[in-house]
Order: C-alpha cells, then structure tokens, then sequence
C-alpha cells in the first residue's frame, strides 16, 4: 500500500470517528491532550519553560538586552518572537530558512502577546530615545504531534511569567528584578472533522481537518486576537461556539501557565 493510500484510509477513519464524537486517542471532542510544564528549563535564559501537550513538546527561552528604541516608539521598549521548527522535531521540516509553519506560529505567538498586552513596553525604557529593553522571545518546537500554536504561547507565556530583567548584570541598576506581566492571553485552536469541531488537535487530526481557527483570550474577557488556517469555512454560530470554548479552556491553561503543571 503506498503512503498516499494510507494516508487516505487514515483520514476517513478519523472524519467516521469524528461524526460519532470520537477521537483516536480516545479524547472527546473537547479535550486537550495532558499538558505539562516545567519553569526554568534553561539555566542560561533571562526566563524559560518547556511545554508538553501530549507529545508536542516546545521550548521556550527568554533573553533581555538593552538596545536603542524604535524612533517612532522612544519611551519603550522592544519585543520580538521567534519560532524555529527543527528538523528533528517532525519529517516534514526541513533545514534551511524559516518555513510558512515557522514563520506562522511566530506571527501568531506575537500577535496574542502584543494584543493582550502582555508587556508594558513603556516600562522597558531606560532612557527615552536612547536605551531599552529588548525582549527577545524564542519558541523551539522539540517535537511536533500537533496544535503548536497553543504549546508555543503556553512555553512563551510560561516563560514570561517568570523572567527577571538582568539590570544588574548591564550595570543598570544595583539589584535584578522581574519582568512586569500585565495579562496573561492564552491561545485554543479548534479544527472541523467533517460536522464536528474538535480542541487541539493532534498531527493526524490536523493532516484530515477541513478547517482551523485558533482564538485568543485573555483573563479579563477579552478575544485578543484570531488565525484562520487551512481550508475550509467557519459558519457564525461555530465561531460564536468555538469562542465560548476557547474562554473556558483559556482558564484553565492560564492557571497552568502561571502556577504549573496538570
């Protein structure tokens, strides 16, 4: 049988499991897979978590600098994210420069953390229009058996919780002190499997999905931001569905995020 056929026999199985609420883990259609953290993975980052969400496993890493600020922005400071997919982590990555699946989840991660604001920049700044802060926030995914988007922000959140501004180190100021957190948003990404819309889907999941929507909220109510992804359509009421899920799941994940594992 070639991959091309098995791939195909596997798929219809998951769409027939899908119409009978079912899942080949055994999950039902709205249940994450066991999630994991472990704060202070990285001795050498400024901040640092490695998430497990059933085998997805990521890393992230946190680095604060002092830098110049942007001229349209000199009274604050710089944020970046980074996503690297290593080859190891799934046979479809390849070496090379950033791929869409790379470039996607560092959008995404990016977006949610801007929009929430999770950082107050203006707190960043040293000297207006002189010297700054720069965080840099890398995501490496270790291992990929789905729905990085969600483990990439929960490392990067995770991460940002517990990072400590290295003044001393920079001559700064006399003593370290932590990164100010304002919100904490947390992503849920929901697929289509034919009528039903399933949470974080696995790697086989998502090779069947007909659809993806990853909806970001943040502890005071709020939808931070929204990603459309592969093809297929989202009717309104499945938004308005898939949004009242991501709220009760963002919960749960933030508690997580910011005290642990489950």
């Amino acid at each position: 049988m070639s991959a091309e056929a098995a791939a195909e026999i596997r798929t219809t199985h998951i769409l027939d499991l899908a119409a009978e609420g079912k899942r080949l883990d055994g999950r039902s259609p709205d249940e994450y897979r066991p999630i994991r953290i472990e704060p202070g993975f990285v001795a050498t980052a400024d901040g640092s978590a490695l998430v497990r969400v059933g085998d997805t496993t990521v890393v992230a890493g946190i680095k604060l600098e002092p830098g110049k600020p942007f001229p349209d922005t000199p009274n604050a400071g710089v944020l970046t994210t980074n996503a690297e997919l290593i080859p190891l982590s799934n046979a479809m990555f390849e070496p090379g420069p950033p791929q869409p699946g790379a470039i996607e989840v560092s959008r995404v991660v990016d977006r949610a953390i801007r929009a929430a604001e999770t950082i107050d920049l203006t707190k960043l700044c040293v000297t207006p229009g002189e010297k700054s802060w720069v965080c840099y926030t890398d995501v490496h995914v270790i291992d990929h058996d789905g729905n990085l988007i969600d483990a990439s922000l929960l490392a990067a959140v995770a991460a940002l919780t517990r990072a400590t501004v290295p003044a001393k180190r920079f001559g700064i100021a006399e003593a370290d002190y932590p990164l100010a957190i304002q919100h904490v948003p947390i992503e849920c990404t929901f697929v289509r499997l034919g009528d039903t819309i399933v949470v974080d889907p696995s790697f086989d999941e998502e090779q069947a999905a007909q659809g993806r929507l990853t909806v970001a909220t943040d502890e005071v109510g709020r939808i931070v931001a929204m990603q459309k992804g592969l093809v297929g359509a989202f009717s309104p009421d499945d938004v308005k569905e898939i949004a009242r899920r991501a709220f009760r799941h963002g919960e749960r994940l933030r508690a997580l995020a910011r005290g642990g594992s489950a």
